[in-house]
């Protein structure tokens, strides 16, 4: 997740919030924070079926909003969640070590997934904020995620920023747009913009003004950032 940069950012600040400057086209620099994604649910899901518990993606994002809200909330960084295996078990420990309820069951744990990612969105959107000098005024999902309604959804309310969604496709959609551009279809990399504007209309969520993602937010802040790993 991160934020486009005419240039790399290497400043103390950069490196005390563990930002990476990655390259981007046409010599655009993209600062970076990794946040483990849909990974955590995908891991979930399959340790389920191996116990012959087979459900479809739409069927856990529909028992995860029909779960309570702002229960139980994971690191989706921690080291504990990186290797494949029994996802559910793991992050019903650290739940329990971290003095929170319990999420039992499919919905349960989806839910505290998926609104574990929103708020780790929002706090990187506050981080990259606080290292850059400037607020994005919006969020863009692309890819897989962006068929995930809830979590676009939650990480409106939780960054209290506009959420737009899509193109699914995303990476196949730029690299397209980069051929065009060096074979001189397109002239720049803003035509190359407009293009995608115009052929995919995103689906936009707008945050809600509840105040409890505030107070999840503290929540969460206590859980995760006397934990951040600078490296």
């Amino acid at each position: 997740m991160g934020v486009e940069l005419a240039e790399p950012l290497i400043t103390d600040a950069s490196f005390a919030a563990n930002l990476t400057n990655e390259g981007g086209v046409g010599g655009t620099t993209r600062l970076l924070k990794n946040v483990d994604g849909l990974w955590l649910l995908h891991e979930c899901r399959n340790a389920w079926a191996a116990e012959g518990r087979t459900w479809t993606f739409q069927e856990l994002t529909a028992a995860a909003e029909a779960a309570p809200p702002l229960q139980s909330f994971i690191e989706p960084n921690d080291p504990r969640f990186l290797a494949p295996g029994d996802l559910p078990a793991r992050i019903q420990a650290f739940c329990a070590e971290s003095g929170q309820p319990d999420p039992a069951g499919a919905g349960e744990i989806t839910r505290c997934i998926l609104e574990s990612l929103a708020l780790k969105h929002a706090q990187t959107v506050r981080v990259l904020a606080e290292v850059t000098g400037s607020r994005p005024p919006e969020i863009h999902v692309v890819g897989g995620g962006a068929l995930n309604v809830p979590l676009c959804r939650w990480t409106a309310d939780a960054a209290g920023l506009p959420v737009l969604a899509g193109p699914v496709e995303a990476t196949a959609v730029g690299n397209l747009v980069t051929q065009a551009i060096a074979l001189g279809e397109l002239g720049s990399l803003e035509e190359a913009r407009e293009v995608v504007r115009a052929s995919f209309e995103p689906n936009i969520w707008e945050p809600s003004s509840s105040t409890a993602w505030l107070e999840a937010a503290e929540r969460f802040a206590d859980l995760t950032e006397p934990n951040e790993v600078h490296a």
